[in-house]
């Protein structure tokens, strides 16, 4: 497994990491999955090589934290980067954000806020400290809270050695600039696919300028482009309201999915990994979460990893995508 460094931490993260929203459960995943079953995904992901593990309190109300904790208690807590977040809550006052079953989350940023939730994560997680600590989502107005007030208490918690590294996600070029002001920002996270490119346009050469490592999110669009989902699909929960799983758009994801099996035959690998090989190939300084949910997902994605995927090939794939836009 292929290396990169942390920021200017010192450590460093594998090019691949393992997101834990599916296996959280819940509404927006049709249900919670076996407790061993997910124990078994994470302690895989970490015998492949996988040294990143990102979860959420906001995965279905701490559920993805809890596994996440469950399979601490079977590895070397030492050789895990755990990755959780904050200012996503249900328990407290905030401005609404998505509502979840029949129950609502709200983003809070303040200072009391995230004294409150890195205990409570610390408790699910079954750990004395967080490797990187991130924000969720940006604060909003009606209870806004500046970058500068957040990054305060960030650091108070680092001095602390609750959390030893700070990551934003779904951050804004301008917010990226406002977090460097205040203290280290060491890694973003941002939706990035082959579908989605936006980020290409500023927050990524922003990172690159500044040192921080890019961290893609749902680089298979929820499972898209896995090339098991047919033209006739409909999608229920977290992708009801997706842009590609729209009829019109599926169609034609599924159709430029098939064009690329001459790629999969060429690289000896299956449609997903080839995906997850053309974001590696945008740079080292990325690294992309794959929400596998078993152990042989697992296994499968990290032969990303492998590929080299060529610049001829890696244009073509990019001209196919760009035609959908």
């Amino acid at each position: 497994m292929k290396m990169i460094d942390l920021g200017n931490t010192g450590s460093q993260v594998s090019q691949i990491g393992l997101g834990t929203w599916a296996i959280g459960g819940g509404p927006a995943w049709g249900g919670d999955l076996a407790t061993q079953q997910c124990v078994d995904t994470i302690c895989t992901a970490i015998d492949c090589g996988i040294n990143l593990i990102d979860t959420a309190p906001g995965y279905n109300f701490g559920n993805s934290e809890v596994m996440v904790g469950r399979a601490l208690e079977k590895l070397d807590r030492s050789s895990v980067v755990v990755e959780t977040k904050f200012g996503l809550v249900w328990d407290r006052v905030g401005t609404p954000f998505n509502k979840v079953g029949d129950r609502q989350l709200y983003k809070n940023l303040s200072p009391e806020s995230i004294r409150e939730e890195i205990e409570a994560s610390l408790e699910r997680l079954g750990t004395d400290y967080v490797d990187i600590y991130m924000s969720h989502w940006q604060s909003l107005e009606p209870y806004y809270t500046p970058i500068s007030e957040t990054m305060e208490v960030l650091n108070e918690l680092k001095a602390e050695g609750k959390i030893r590294a700070i990551g934003a996600a779904n951050v804004s070029p301008e917010q990226v600039m406002e977090y460097l002001k205040y203290g280290d920002l060491d890694i973003v996270q941002g939706k990035y696919s082959i579908l989605d490119r936006a980020v290409e346009e500023a927050l990524i050469p922003l990172c690159v300028e500044h040192n921080v490592v890019f961290q893609a999110y749902s680089p298979l669009e929820q499972g898209l482009l896995t090339g098991t989902i047919g033209k006739d699909y409909v999608p229920e929960g977290a992708r009801a309201n997706k842009k590609w799983f729209q009829k019109g758009n599926l169609e034609r994801v599924v159709d430029m999915l098939d064009s690329w099996k001459p790629l999969c035959e060429k690289y000896h690998c299956s449609i997903p990994t080839l995906a997850l090989a053309w974001i590696l190939a945008q740079g080292d300084f990325i690294t992309i979460l794959s929400g596998s949910t078993t152990p042989d997902q697992v296994r499968e994605n990290i032969g990303a990893v492998q590929i080299e995927l060529s610049q001829e090939d890696a244009k073509w794939m990019r001209e196919q995508a760009e035609a959908l836009d």
